[in-house]
C-alpha cells in the first residue's frame, strides 16, 4: 500500500456544549488544552496522525467560524485542506464534503476519519491499529470502524454488536445502539458481544462514495451537482447552497446502521471521547478524598469525589460537597451533580432562551 494514498479527515466542527463553561461556542473544547499536555485536543489529534499520514493529505472539516482558529493552531496544514462548513449538519455531510474533495485529488485514496477531541492513551498501539485498518480497507470493499473493548457499562457511548463470537481481530458488525440506558448497557458489557463505537472510521473513498450514494441519495446529489465548482473560487458559494438544502444526519444513522459491509476492528488502546466532565474527572489525579482539583487557590473541606475547576484568579472554598462538578471561569459558573451532567447541554439551551445567546 502506498502511504501517499492514505488520507485523514479530522472532524472539528462541534460546539462542545457539554463542557460549558470552559468550552464556549466561540472556543469549543477541541481548541483547548483540556488535558494539560501543552497541546490542544485538535493539535494532539493532528500530531498523532501526522506520524503515519503526509501532512498534505490531512484535511480538517470545521465550522466556518473556526477556520482561522484551526489555521492558527495548525499552521502546517495547507489552508486549502481546512474545509469550512457554513452551518452544522452533523457528520454525514461533513464526511461527504471531505470525500468529494479527496476523490478529486486521488480516486484510490484510503481514508481514516476521526473526531478532533478524543483522548488516546497508548498512541503506539493506536497508530498500529490505524495502519492495519488502512491496509485492510485498501484491499477490501468494506467500511471499518474501530470498536473499543468496554470496561464499564457507560451510557454516554454508542455500542456496536459483533456478528458472531469470532476470535478474529476484524469482525462483521451486526447492530448499532446509541447511548443505551444503564440496564441495557450492563447487559451489553456482560454479554461480551458489544464494543463501544469510537466514531473512528477507515474506508476507501470509492467504498464510502458508493454507500453515501445508496443510502443518502438526496444529500449525495447536492454535492455531486456542485462538484464542478470545487477547487474553484465558486466553491464557497456552492457549499453554502448545498448546506442550506442538506439535512442534518449522522454517518452512523445515515449509512453505517444500514450498510451490509460494515466491519469492526477490536481495539484496546486506552480511549475516551472526552465527551463528559466525568471523563475528565477520571483522567485527572485525585487528592486523598478522590477530588480532582484544578486551580491554584482552592480549599476543600469535608468534600469527596468532586470535579473542581476554578479560574486561577479566584479563591474558592468548598465545604461539605460530594459527587459534584464545580467549574468557575471569569465569565460563568457551573454547579451540577456528577450524575446529572447529561442535562448540562439542555440547561444551557434554556439559559440562552432566558438570558440571550450572548452567554454562549
Amino acid at each position: 500500500m502506498n502511504s501517499n494514498s492514505n488520507y485523514c479527515v479530522i472532524m472539528a466542527g462541534g460546539v462542545g456544549s457539554r463542557f460549558w463553561p470552559i468550552s464556549r461556542s466561540t472556543m469549543p473544547k477541541q481548541f483547548l488544552d483540556i488535558t494539560g499536555s501543552g497541546r490542544t485536543l485538535i493539535q494532539q489529534t493532528f500530531d498523532r496522525f501526522s506520524q503515519i499520514i503526509p501532512t498534505e493529505n490531512i484535511y480538517i472539516v470545521t465550522n466556518d467560524e473556526y477556520t482561522e482558529i484551526v489555521h492558527e493552531q495548525l499552521p502546517i496544514v495547507p489552508k486549502e485542506n481546512i474545509l469550512g462548513e457554513p452551518m452544522r449538519r452533523n457528520t454525514a455531510p461533513c464526511i461527504m464534503y471531505a470525500n468529494f474533495k479527496i476523490a478529486l485529488k486521488d480516486q484510490l485514496a484510503n481514508i481514516v476519519v476521526s473526531p478532533a477531541d478524543h483522548l488516546i492513551i497508548n498512541e503506539e498501539e493506536f497508530l498500529q491499529n490505524i495502519k492495519d485498518g488502512l491496509n485492510y480497507a485498501s484491499v477490501q470493499n468494506t467500511m471499518l470502524t474501530l470498536g473499543i473493548t468496554p470496561d464499564r457499562p457507560a451510557t454516554g457511548y454508542g455500542y456496536i454488536q459483533l456478528d458472531g463470537n469470532s476470535d478474529e481481530k476484524i469482525v462483521k458488525a451486526k447492530t448499532f445502539t446509541e447511548k443505551p440506558h444503564l440496564e441495557l448497557a450492563k447487559f451489553f458489557v456482560k454479554s461480551g458481544d458489544f464494543l463501544w463505537n469510537s466514531g473512528i472510521f477507515i474506508w476507501k473513498t470509492s467504498v464510502i462514495d458508493k454507500a453515501l450514494k445508496e443510502f443518502l441519495p438526496e444529500q449525495y446529489n447536492l454535492f455531486y451537482e456542485g462538484i464542478s465548482s470545487f477547487d474553484t473560487p465558486d466553491e464557497k458559494k456552492v457549499i453554502n447552497r448545498i448546506y442550506s438544502a442538506a439535512k442534518s444526519i449522522s454517518i452512523d444513522f445515515g449509512v453505517m446502521e444500514k450498510a451490509k459491509n460494515v466491519y469492526i476492528m477490536k481495539t484496546n488502546f486506552g480511549w475516551s471521547d472526552l465527551g463528559t466532565w466525568d471523563s475528565l474527572y477520571k483522567l485527572h489525579e485525585k487528592d486523598d478524598n478522590e477530588n480532582a482539583i484544578i486551580g491554584d487557590q482552592v480549599f476543600v473541606n469535608q468534600s469527596f469525589s468532586n470535579y473542581i475547576n476554578i479560574d486561577n484568579k479566584r479563591v474558592a472554598i468548598l465545604n461539605d460537597l460530594e459527587d459534584y462538578i464545580v467549574v468557575d471561569t471569569d465569565q460563568a459558573l457551573l454547579i451540577c451533580k456528577r450524575e446529572n451532567e447529561q442535562q448540562i447541554g439542555e440547561l444551557l439551551n434554556e439559559a440562552k432562551l432566558r438570558f440571550g445567546e450572548d452567554i454562549k
